[in-house]
């Protein structure tokens, strides 16, 4: 996706996070991040916009540390989450496409970089919204991600964030996991050995275990927002458990 094209997501996803939020309330708990309430997950999703605002507008060209939470509820809490996303969308707008700053994934430049993560970052965490407004029940259709942004999610959770060194998810022998999307034609297959996985944009050759279906059900299923009984398991389903329990991407 083009950054352009990302900062409108972001814009869109942000706005709906803090409509989802209001009518939920703050103290609704949050079934998609077991023991966060939305309280909790607005002063996050803030903070992380806020950090990465930073980079952004201040070009900070090694890490720095995100300014922390704010002791925040209720109203007060939903328009400081409202104006720090505002203040990224505009950030990112409004940055040159040559911006030098800080990024932690293989990107185009550090612009199509924070663009995309925060893109993301702030997809994933309206559907943890919409979780609390159904009780631990299915999430609702409005909570779908759309399908060419799901593509683009898939793509940066497996071949950039489960690339770096850090990412649990291995096998003592060589194994392929293919991720199949049925709407929008994208396949990748994940090469897992005890090294970090390597993945490529090929469908063809054997796999070990396959998962498809539509690409906003995979996005989901592969960030954990669903269990992986929403897409399609054959071949190995041992390998698909350990995505799930090995797979998690935590705020560290």
């Amino acid at each position: 996706m083009e950054t352009a094209e990302l900062i409108t997501c972001l814009a869109d996803e942000g706005r709906s996070l803090a409509g989802v939020a209001s009518k939920a309330g703050t103290d609704a708990a949050v079934p998609t991040c077991p023991g966060w309430q939305v309280g909790d997950l607005l002063r996050h999703t803030g903070m992380v916009h806020r950090w990465a605002t930073a980079f952004v507008v201040e070009g900070h060209t090694a890490y720095h540390p995100d300014a922390g939470e704010p002791d925040l509820d209720g109203d007060e809490l939903l328009e400081w989450f409202r104006e720090g996303h505002g203040l990224l969308v505009a950030a990112l707008t409004d940055a040159p496409d040559d911006l030098d700053c800080w990024s932690f994934l293989p990107a185009p430049s550090p612009r199509a970089f924070w663009a995309r993560r925060q893109a993301h970052e702030t997809a994933v965490h309206r559907v943890d919204a919409e979780s609390a407004l159904v009780e631990g029940g299915p999430l609702a259709a409005s909570a779908a991600v759309p399908a060419r942004l799901a593509a683009d999610g898939i793509d940066e959770l497996l071949r950039a964030f489960h690339a770096r060194p850090g990412s649990r998810v291995r096998t003592d022998a060589p194994r392929t996991f293919r991720v199949r999307a049925t709407d929008t034609d994208d396949v990748w297959t994940v090469h897992l050995s005890q090294e970090p996985a390597r993945t490529d944009r090929t469908g063809t050759g054997p796999a070990d275990c396959e998962l498809s279906g539509p690409a906003g059900r995979l996005y989901l299923a592969l960030w954990n927002r669903l269990p992986l009984t929403a897409v399609t398991v054959t071949g190995d389903t041992a390998l698909a458990r350990l995505w799930g329990e090995k797979s998690a991407i935590t705020w560290s």
